[in-house]
């Protein structure tokens, strides 16, 4: 946003221009941000703006050549401001629900300010739980894994990703890279919906299978990843005279 005083007749004319770009940051409640607003060398003052969502833009803080100064709204120790290299920079501690807003800047003079690109702050509200961690499996039997969306936030209610949104990958032994072996191509139904619980069926055949599973769900611009499932597969020696098991890891070590 581009603010240029024009004197015109013994009046001042006020020109303004809006910048649209606005970028994304991502936090885990009650983690620290810290938003950059870059000052150039002319520039003896910045403004730094929250503005939430359907609610006018608030001053959160001005710095004024070297005195800076937090707004009455904002005086709280989880708000700060600093310069530095030429940078203004806003850090908020502890970050909860009611800081998920539009922050942006101004820069310049007296008589011409400019206003940097904003962004919006977003809590990732929401994670991925995959169950179970580890699975013995025979060979020849199947193995269900599960792959849950739960909010943080017991009054948040969890919206479930749709079409194309859950994709399943596993990392074999011998450190070969993850291969992606199954996407989820319809959305869940009403009971699913309500609780955001997708399932993998997968029987083992062979030593191949085993390995690490893992669920990623894509939600909200961003990609959550499960924390994996861990197969071992029982193979059981069918000698008459065999009584020993031999467990296979996922990393191909026999035991």
């Amino acid at each position: 946003m581009d603010h240029r005083f024009a004197k015109c007749r013994g009046m001042f004319t006020f020109f303004i221009s809006v910048s649209q770009q606005i970028s994304l940051t991502v936090v885990e409640l009650g983690e620290n941000v810290t938003l950059h607003c870059p000052v150039a060398e002319k520039d003896d003052r910045s403004y730094w703006y929250k503005q939430s969502l359907g609610h006018m833009a608030q001053t959160v803080a001005a710095v004024i050549f070297e005195k800076i100064t937090i707004t009455e709204q904002f005086k709280d120790p989880r708000f700060t401001v600093t310069k530095k290299e030429a940078q203004s920079l806003l850090t908020i501690r502890n970050v909860s629900k009611e800081d998920e807003a539009t922050y942006f800047c101004q820069t310049g003079t007296t008589f011409s300010l400019t206003s940097g690109s904003g962004t919006f702050l977003a809590q990732k509200s929401v994670h991925v739980k995959q169950s179970p961690e580890t699975a013995s499996v025979q060979l020849g039997d199947p193995m269900t894994l599960q792959c849950s969306l739960l909010s943080k936030n017991k009054e948040t209610r969890v919206q479930c990703p749709g079409e194309h949104s859950v994709h399943w990958f596993r990392a074999g032994s011998g450190g070969s890279h993850p291969g992606i072996i199954y996407t989820h191509r319809n959305r869940s139904d009403e009971e699913e919906e309500r609780s955001c619980v997708y399932s993998l069926s997968k029987t083992i055949q062979d030593s191949s299978d085993s390995g690490t599973y893992y669920c990623a769900v894509v939600t909200c611009g961003e990609i959550l990843f499960g924390e994996g499932t861990k197969t071992l597969h029982i193979i059981t020696n069918c000698h008459p005279d065999a009584t020993e098991q031999r467990i296979s890891h996922l990393t191909g070590s026999k035991l």
